[in-house]
C-alpha cells in the first residue's frame, strides 16, 4: 500500500538508533505517514548481527522500541516517552547489512501513559518481528542530561514523498 510521507522526525548526535555521529548507530530515519503511523528506516550493519546472517534480537527490539516510542510524536510533537514495558515476538530472521523497515503506531494515549504496537517488515512484506510497548510521558529535562538542544536536530537527508508499505 502506498503511503504519503507528511514529515521527517529529528535525529540525534550519538544515539545508538539514530545517531548521525555514532559509527555503530543504525542511522535511523523516521517518517510520519498520512495514516498517523511512523515508518522507521534503519541501516543494519554486519556489526549488529548475532548468528551470521541474522540481526541480533536485542537490536530488533531496540528498533521497535524506538519506532513505537517515537510514534506518539506524530500527533503530539512535544511529547517524550520512557519505556516501561516492551514485549517482542520473533517470527523470522532479519538480515543485517541491509535496510530494515519498521512501522509503529499508538494504540492507547492517556494523560500519563501511552501504548503502541509495531512490526519489522521484510522486503517481501512479511512480518519478521512484532512488539507491544508501554511508555510513560516525561518532559525532556527529566530524561536527558546536558544541553539536549545541541544533541537533537532536523534530519537533513533527502526523503521520498511516499513509500510502499
Amino acid at each position: 500500500m502506498q503511503r504519503t510521507i507528511t514529515g521527517a522526525q529529528n535525529v540525534s548526535r550519538m544515539c545508538l538508533i539514530c545517531g548521525r555521529d555514532n559509527p555503530f548507530s543504525l542511522k535511523a530515519r523516521f517518517y510520519e505517514l498520512d495514516n498517523g503511523e511512523l515508518l522507521g528506516v534503519f541501516d543494519a550493519l554486519e556489526e549488529h548481527q548475532s548468528y551470521p546472517g541474522r540481526l541480533h534480537g536485542g537490536i530488533s527490539s531496540a528498533i521497535l522500541d524506538e519506532t513505537i516510542g517515537r510514534a506518539i510524536s506524530v500527533t503530539h510533537p512535544d511529547t517524550w516517552g520512557v519505556t516501561v514495558e516492551l514485549t517482542a515476538k520473533y517470527r523470522k530472521p532479519v538480515p543485517p547489512g541491509a535496510e530494515v523497515r519498521a512501522i509503529g503506531r499508538i494504540t492507547r494515549d492517556a494523560s500519563r501513559i501511552f501504548e503502541g504496537t509495531g512490526e519489522i517488515v521484510l522486503e517481501d512484506g512479511s512480518v519478521a518481528v512484532e512488539a507491544v510497548g508501554k511508555y510513560v510521558k516525561m518532559p525532556i529535562e527529566r530524561i536527558a542530561e546536558g544541553d539536549f538542544e545541541t544533541e537533537w536536530f532536523a534530519d537533513d537527508r533527502a526523503h521520498p514523498d511516499s513509500v510502499e508499505i
